[in-house]
């Protein structure tokens, strides 16, 4: 993932501490594998009396490109400009980049092809389509094959790069939740219950799954996965709907309370 290009003024990057002096700490920027220097005044906002107390030698650095001089070689670069969420996000696309890497190169040496024709073939088209190569990867462990032919991937590596995705690639959800309560006088009153809880569980939609558990009767916990809370929300409001409409039909009563 080196890069020979300069990074610009402004852009956030991952460095590694190298060396540190008196005035400040030597890093090796690690997408770019170029060196940068961070002087003692951009560590803290706060007075330093020891600038080891701050960085180490080998610790990983999210930092902020304050000067380029391409000329000279030199990079100036500011760890106290970097706010709490700027790192975060930052690691979180470092992290996402690695594992995309990491996913080339499986490819490369299971089909016992060079990194430079894999990336030719199956990097190439996915940047050109999605923008970032890992987030290619999720949408082929989202729709499979399709995707794959769709990118005009070869076809004598579609088996093999759905398998390493789908050991690699674990897809983002969210979860949410929300308390049933369903009651029947009825003698058969149990099967009602139980009619309007597998109603409540087959509700399918793609990319989301419902969940129903005992919590102890009357009382079952609903809950559903999904890629995003906008599609769990509609997943789970329209679960409960059903119940509450079966167990009605089945001469029974029922509420739900949304959990936080």
């Amino acid at each position: 993932m080196a890069d020979e290009k300069f990074p610009e003024v402004g852009d956030l990057v991952i460095a590694t501490v190298d060396r540190i002096t008196e005035y400040g700490a030597y890093v090796i920027l690690d997408e770019y594998d170029k060196e940068g220097f961070l002087h003692i005044s951009e560590i803290s906002s706060s007075w330093i009396r020891n600038i080891k107390d701050y960085v180490r030698e080998g610790q990983k650095l999210v930092l902020k490109v304050l000067r380029v001089n391409r000329e000279r070689g030199q990079i100036d670069l500011s760890l106290r400009r970097v706010s709490k969420r700027e790192k975060r996000e930052k690691l979180l696309a470092w992290n996402l980049d690695k594992k995309a890497e990491s996913i080339l190169r499986s490819i490369s040496e299971r089909a016992k092809i060079s990194l430079d024709k894999i990336r030719e073939v199956v990097e190439k088209p996915i940047l050109e389509k999605y923008g970032n190569l890992y987030v290619g990867f999720e949408e082929v462990a989202r729709g499979g094959r399709t995707v794959l032919q769709k990118l005009e991937i070869p076809e004598e590596l579609e088996d093999l790069i759905l398998e390493i995705v789908k050991e690699k690639v674990k897809l983002p959800s969210v979860k949410i939740t929300g308390i049933l309560e369903l009651q029947s006088l009825k003698p058969d009153g149990v099967l009602g219950i139980r009619k309007a809880l597998l109603a409540a569980r087959d509700v399918k939609r793609k990319n989301a799954k419902v969940n129903i558990y005992v919590v102890s009767p009357p009382r079952y916990r609903v809950e559903v996965n999904a890629r995003d809370y906008r599609t769990a929300e509609k997943v789970l409001k329209e679960s409960v709907e059903i119940a509450l409409e079966t167990i009605k039909k089945e001469g029974g009563t029922g509420t739900f309370k949304r959990e936080k």
